[in-house]
């Protein structure tokens, strides 16, 4: 038999292999849970992105059904947010919901992003808890209670943290320097703020908003809102099923973000105080270059025409009094926004 004989054998045999395992799982029993499929108040909800990732449909729902049932019994929905998926991932979602209602999905046209599809699923959760997870099966849903545990202990959101790492290279070094210039400039100190698998009181996901690639800094924008935030190891499992998302544009990408949710949370409703002191901090060290040669001229040891320091003394004192102005206008937007919106603040208690 030749190689091309072998070749397309094998690819036959897995693919017979994948039919079977499918039909399998679709003439499953379906649970029986007393309370139905009808309106019920779900304790926890379970909300996953995911991205071609068919094969591990199955498996997954099956041991979130498991473990769920475990903590709350029937009490849980899972939401799939299918963030344009090309292969029949969502085919498989639907033979998901058929054997189980508590099962649903939120279907994109296109690929939006995980930052899209956690913001569409938070806004359909009605879970007093809420778990993020990945489709891959590298989390592992033996997990979620060991977080309900820990949000129970008074803690609003808690973020997984992959001890260990089934990972190439390649994807764990950026993560470490990553996870590192993360900690100091949100200065919430986490080993992991990539991790998927997280645990969220309901008042947190209803709060934060995510856009972009601002997922990776949910701990960070949650820490800054005032909740309280822990970490917590869980097991990581190596890839079994399809391809990582994982490039170097959403590293280089990821940086730019964390920038932007420095100062918009940070400094949104103080701009001058970001601006000011910048501009403080050169019209200081312009006026002090100038100073100096201003001294020297009138003492006759140098002439201000042969001296680029004195040009780069006046650079200083513009620039710093064009962030100071910044500022000024940034306060006058703010004042204005605030005028509209007086309530726009994250209130952890109301007492009427």
């Amino acid at each position: 038999m030749s190689n091309e004989d072998n070749m397309a054998s094998e690819s036959k045999d897995t693919e017979n292999k994948k039919l079977n395992k499918n039909r399998q799982f679709k003439n499953q029993k379906r649970p029986n849970y007393k309370s139905g499929t009808g309106d019920y108040a779900p304790e926890i909800s379970v909300v996953i992105p995911l991205l071609n990732e068919e094969d591990s449909l199955p498996e997954l729902s099956l041991l979130l059904e498991e473990e769920l049932s475990k903590i709350v019994g029937g009490r849980f929905e899972v939401i799939f947010i299918d963030d344009g998926s090309t292969d029949g991932s969502f085919e498989m979602i639907k033979t998901i919901h058929n054997r189980n209602h508590r099962f649903k999905c939120i279907r994109f046209r296109r690929n939006y992003g995980k930052s899209a599809a956690l913001s569409v699923g938070f806004a359909k959760a009605r879970g007093k808890y809420i778990i993020t997870m990945d489709a891959d099966l590298q989390d592992d849903p033996a997990e979620i209670v060991n977080l309900i545990n820990k949000l129970k202990e008074g803690y609003d959101l808690v973020s997984g943290w992959k001890k260990k790492r089934y990972d190439p290279i390649s994807k764990t070094i950026p993560s470490k320097f990553f996870n590192f210039v993360t900690s100091t400039m949100s200065g919430i100190k986490l080993h992991d703020f990539n991790c998927g698998l997280k645990g969220y009181k309901r008042p947190v996901v209803k709060t934060l908003k995510i856009y972009g690639e601002m997922h990776r800094y949910i701990p960070a924008l949650a820490h800054w809102e005032g909740f309280k935030v822990a970490e917590l190891p869980v097991k990581h499992h190596p890839r079994r099923y399809g391809k990582s998302k994982f490039g170097l544009s959403r590293f280089i990408y990821g940086f730019l973000d964390l920038l932007t949710v420095t100062f918009t949370t940070r400094y949104f409703k103080r701009p001058l105080h970001f601006f000011g002191a910048s501009g403080f901090a050169l019209t200081l060290i312009g006026l002090l270059i100038n100073l100096y040669l201003t001294y020297e001229w009138f003492i006759g040891q140098t002439y201000l025409s042969n001296r680029p320091l004195a040009l780069f003394g006046i650079a200083l004192i513009i620039v710093g009094v064009q962030f100071i102005s910044m500022g000024l206008i940034g306060e006058m937007m703010v004042k204005n926004f605030m005028n509209l919106n007086p309530n726009n603040y994250s209130i952890r208690q109301y007492i009427e």
